[in-house]
């Protein structure tokens, strides 16, 4: 049987406390047997991947770029494409479920992807979804114009994961 994969997407850089997040939510997914997958890189993705290689998990990153060695060095499986950024639909692709941490635009063209994928989204602090703290979306991307069921809001690592999981499962 398969293992869950959920796609975890955010930031190539990115505070502390996002660091903590990500770092917690890759600790639970690997704890709850899926498999993380990301874009191989810094900041989120490399906090996720070494939550989840902490507790035994297997990490998967999907580069932009050819070279290998670009990867962060909790990835195992390392997936050089030389597609640049149109490796963004990989990422989310490969995912059952998307978790999205913080991040910036191009967090926010793979939670577009996802959700034309139609893959469930779980956002914990990202882009302003249920957090009213951050100025960032313009009145056409009010959560009312996605996909009914498939944006989902986490006010904590636990929460995102679990939700993921469930989601994913669903599928």
């Amino acid at each position: 049987m398969r293992k869950v994969q959920i796609s975890v997407i955010g930031g190539s850089s990115c505070d502390r406390a996002t660091k903590e997040r990500a770092e917690a939510v890759g600790r639970l997914l690997a704890e709850a047997g899926a498999t993380l997958v990301c874009g191989g890189y810094g900041g989120v993705m490399e906090a996720a991947c070494r939550g989840a290689k902490s507790a035994g998990g297997q990490t998967v990153g999907i580069l932009i770029g050819y070279d290998h060695a670009e990867a962060n060095p909790w990835c195992d499986v390392v997936i050089p494409t030389g597609m640049g950024l149109a490796r963004n639909a990989l990422v989310v692709a490969s995912g059952q479920a998307v978790i999205a941490i913080d991040g910036r635009y191009g967090t926010l063209s793979e939670i577009a992807l996802a959700l034309n994928l139609n893959r469930p989204v779980v956002s914990l602090n990202s882009w302003g979804f249920g957090d009213e703290n951050r100025e960032v979306l313009p009145p056409p991307l009010k959560p009312r114009n996605f996909p009914e069921g498939r944006l989902h809001y986490a006010s904590s690592p636990e929460e995102a994961v679990e939700l993921a999981l469930r989601l994913a499962r669903e599928a």
